[in-house]
């Protein structure tokens, strides 16, 4: 039973960064409207686009984790805007309050010892819920890298 304690500590600091390189939160501050919808050179997203995808993407992961009905969307457009910029202020806080309520949400799964960390879910083909944590991280870990390049690309990080 302490192992699975400690387990679940270890992810919830893996989910929440900051071990490794800076936390979700201190990444995305100071991010403006601005800046979230300017492209650089040949890359081929925005801010807006990169948080939209991570947004949606952690939002599927999450779901699938919690709701054997859900469906995600479609592969792979469903998981990327096509919209550059956000639509105004409010789109954008949106997006950000949902990255961190949907992270809170994964974060209090895994905490639940009443939730299994090694058991398949039913509705899935072999997915658990350790594997789905492991996955946000990872995920996120991925795109808030890129975040942090495209920032200093648009001299907006350190």
């Amino acid at each position: 039973m302490e192992k699975e304690k400690q387990l679940r500590e270890h992810l919830v600091k893996l989910l929440h960064g900051g071990q490794a390189f800076r936390t979700r939160e201190e990444i995305l501050d100071g991010i403006t409207l601005r800046d979230a919808g300017k492209k650089v050179g040949q890359l081929p997203y925005s801010l807006w686009q990169l948080l939209e995808h991570l947004r949606i993407a952690q939002h599927d992961i999450l779901e699938f984790s919690r709701n054997p009905q859900y469906q995600s969307p479609e592969w792979p457009d469903g998981y990327w805007p096509q919209e550059i910029a956000p639509a105004d202020q409010e789109a954008f806080e949106n997006t950000l309050q949902a990255i961190a309520a949907d992270m809170n949400a994964m974060v209090q799964l895994v905490q639940n010892p009443a939730n299994d960390l090694f058991e398949p879910f039913a509705h899935g083909s072999g997915q658990t819920l350790l594997r789905e944590a492991m996955l946000v991280a990872e995920h996120n870990a991925y795109h808030l890298g890129e975040i942090v390049v495209l920032r200093r690309l648009l001299q907006d990080w350190e």
